[in-house]
């Protein structure tokens, strides 16, 4: 398994200069998509010199829609597309690791492996990094919704819409999780993260709503339509975590929306439908950015473990958002020493304070 500590070992040894993927002559092509369908091209049917009667089928055969073709781009030829460093060979034992990186920072990459490594900090790939005739190949749609917001586009920024929804998850009846001290409920937590929360937003000129202020209970669609109704720029919900009955999961978890045509991270029993397209997908680069922002100034203000930057389609309220959206787990109720952190105020106070400050 990647450590994210290693990324201070990647940045040391990109900067001595590491060992480069296999030599390429200046001249030699770049290699091709290589498609995982492995179909092969049918030659061309020659039209026949003489009419032919045409054939009349009395029961035709039902149209066969061809799967689709799944396409694997060699890495070094998306890196020089993008005019970024090229992949780097780390090591290869015990397993293959490459790093990539540009001006925003570095990216590890373990070959046969979801797991991947962004400035330090675990995110999730929705395919297993290839590696193809001595080259790394990524699926085309890992490139696109996690390479290159992370490494090539700009980083996120606020314009003059400075509203953001603050969402307390559960509520009333809806009570979440407890804590394996005292049985005190998720929803008390969440709600009182949320309440530290919004002055210091406030302080840093955001315009803030939360979804409930107190004990009630507000449906998850009806948190979709207050963010709506808000016209909030960032949409935020505030969660605590349990493995119960297991008490040794730990760490901090942060999810945003799975992009149509992967697969997610976390089920949880729910379907996962690949092609299911909901309008929070069109955030997918922002919402990433996003939560690997929030999730790493969490972690520096706790010093928690690092579960990573994840992706779910079973979360109603990030599935309807028109804006950057995002659901942090911080920590788990269900492990006896983070659910003595999480009852403290001072805790509270400090994740507070950790997302307002990535949010200056």
């Amino acid at each position: 398994m990647l450590k994210p500590a290693g990324i201070i070992f990647v940045v040391a040894f990109l900067l001595a200069g590491c060992a480069t993927v296999p030599y390429r002559a200046p001249n030699e092509p770049l290699p091709p998509n290589w498609s995982a369908t492995n179909e092969v091209q049918k030659p061309k049917i020659q039209q026949p010199s003489h009419p032919v009667a045409p054939v009349v089928k009395t029961n035709p055969l039902p149209v066969v829609r061809p799967a689709p073709v799944t396409i694997w781009v060699p890495l070094n030829r998306w890196a020089a597309e993008h005019k970024i460093g090229t992949p780097h060979l780390l090591t290869d034992q015990p397993v293959a690791l490459y790093a990539i990186g540009s001006t925003n920072g570095v990216m590890v990459l373990e070959i046969g492996s979801r797991e991947a490594v962004w400035n330090g900090i675990a995110i999730h790939l929705g395919f297993e990094p290839q590696l193809i005739d001595n080259q790394i190949f990524l699926h085309e749609l890992d490139l696109q919704r996690n390479l290159e917001p992370l490494l090539c586009d700009p980083p996120l920024t606020f314009g003059t819409n400075r509203i953001i929804v603050i969402d307390p998850g559960h509520g009333g009846a809806n009570t979440g999780t407890h804590s394996v001290l005292d049985g005190r409920f998720e929803k008390e937590f969440t709600l009182d993260w949320a309440k530290r929360l919004a002055p210091l937003l406030e302080t840093n000129g955001w315009q803030v709503f939360l979804t409930r202020t107190d004990d009630a209970y507000v449906a998850n669609s009806d948190r979709v339509v207050f963010a709506a109704a808000h016209h909030a720029a960032l949409f935020i919900s505030l969660h605590f975590n349990s493995g119960g009955p297991d008490e040794k999961a730990r760490g901090l978890e942060t999810y945003c929306l799975t992009p149509t045509g992967m697969s997610s991270t976390l089920v949880r029993g729910y379907n996962d439908f690949w092609s299911d397209n909901y309008p929070n997908n069109g955030h997918d680069a922002e919402n990433l950015q996003l939560a690997v922002r929030l999730h790493a100034a969490l972690l520096r203000a706790t010093g928690m473990e690092d579960r990573g930057v994840e992706r779910a389609r079973f979360i109603e309220v990030l599935r309807g958002q028109n804006c950057p959206a995002i659901l942090i787990e911080g920590g788990y109720l269900s492990n006896p020493d983070e659910a003595e952190l999480i009852e403290s105020a001072d805790f509270r106070q400090k994740l507070a304070e950790a997302v307002a400050n990535a949010l200056k």
